[in-house]
């Protein structure tokens, strides 16, 4: 036989064997990780729910996945054992990287909010009522004009009743099927 006939043949068994090697490896790789779980240590399960390991046995594992609530889980089922700090920032939201000075304080209640807002309204009150003042005398200033120009205003109110009047037609005419169209 010639050897270019049987080159695909080797390159496709030589391609199988380097796939089944590497999922070999990464097999390998998640078994190691499994047997390293210890009671303490967070994990995430293939369903990517985040627990905490209370019991390991041969093929299950105990998690804690609420306060109080434990499933057995087999252990082909975890994901990935997470390092503390992951686990704490995942689970818990507390991130080690920022410092406690540089994030803002927020109250569980609005009473501290409100307070604060009435230790301030006294000096709101006095710009307030400045501001009341002036708005005050621009309304009796528009209101004195208004009474001026009350003589010489004349009546242009075109609503549904004055426009009908004035098309010399009445809505029951419209309504009827009578039209404007000419």
């Amino acid at each position: 036989m010639n050897i270019v006939t049987l080159l695909p043949f080797i390159v496709l068994i030589g391609a199988m064997f380097l796939m089944t090697r590497s999922a070999k490896n990464k097999q390998r790789q998640a078994q190691s990780m499994r047997n390293e779980m210890q009671p303490g240590s967070g994990v995430r399960t293939i369903g990517g729910m985040y627990a905490t390991v209370k019991e390991v046995h041969d093929d299950t594992v105990l998690l804690e996945v609420a306060p109080g609530v434990h499933a057995i889980y087999a252990k082909n089922a975890v994901g990935a054992v997470l390092p503390d700090d992951e686990y704490n920032r995942v689970v818990h939201g507390i991130d080690p990287d920022e410092d406690a000075a540089d994030t803002p304080v927020v109250p569980d209640d609005a009473s501290s909010l409100t307070e604060a807002a009435d230790a301030d309204s006294s000096a709101d009150k006095v710009g307030l009522e400045k501001a009341d003042q002036a708005d005050d005398d621009a309304v009796e200033q528009a209101d004195a004009a208004d009474e001026a120009g009350k003589t010489d205003a004349k009546k242009i109110d075109l609503g549904k009743d004055d426009a009908a009047a004035a098309a010399g037609t009445s809505e029951d005419d419209k309504r009827d099927g009578g039209t404007d169209a000419k």
